[in-house]
């Protein structure tokens, strides 16, 4: 298993963000190293405590989800239970606190279309910080913090692979 990942949050002074090594590992089998590698994603789940994030879970691709090599669209239900399984068996501690995905490159950075899904995911009415990470095919992340409608890079090492 990866060793977790800990940086300053990008929207709370003296705020951590921290990524455990079992997140990272999941994410790590879907990287996308070999050209026959659909992208994959999911959605994250963790803690908010006080200027704190922390990362704890993340899902796996469905069967309902649709991939190919350069897109991912996740379909809500296959999510939405793993989050409410969790979420029920922590009573009611463990949140969703952000998305997953991963790109065909080695330096991925957010597409044009991450940027205006993470917006809808992330709506101006919603104040609660949320985390973003997008697999890159070799050994790079790329890592943000949405709040609003300002998306955030967070550095965040050493990471391991």
């Amino acid at each position: 298993m990866q060793e977790a990942i800990i940086g300053p949050h990008p929207f709370a002074a003296d705020g951590l963000l921290l990524i455990e090594g079992g997140v990272l590992s999941v994410m790590q089998k879907f990287r996308q190293d070999a050209p026959h590698k659909p992208e994959a994603g999911g959605i994250l789940l963790g803690y908010r405590r006080g200027r704190h994030l922390h990362v704890a879970l993340a899902s796996t691709p469905s069967s309902a989800d649709s991939r190919g090599r350069t897109h991912f669209y996740r379909k809500a239900l296959a999510h939405q239970q793993f989050a409410m399984k969790r979420w029920l068996s922590s009573g009611g501690t463990l949140d969703y606190v952000g998305e997953w995905h991963t790109h065909p490159e080695m330096q991925p950075t957010p597409s044009r279309l991450d940027l205006e899904q993470w917006q809808a995911i992330h709506s101006p009415r919603n104040s609660a910080a949320m985390v973003f990470v997008i697999v890159g095919s070799q050994h790079q992340n790329w890592y943000g913090v949405g709040r609003g409608n300002i998306l955030r890079r967070a550095i965040l090492g050493p990471e391991t692979t």
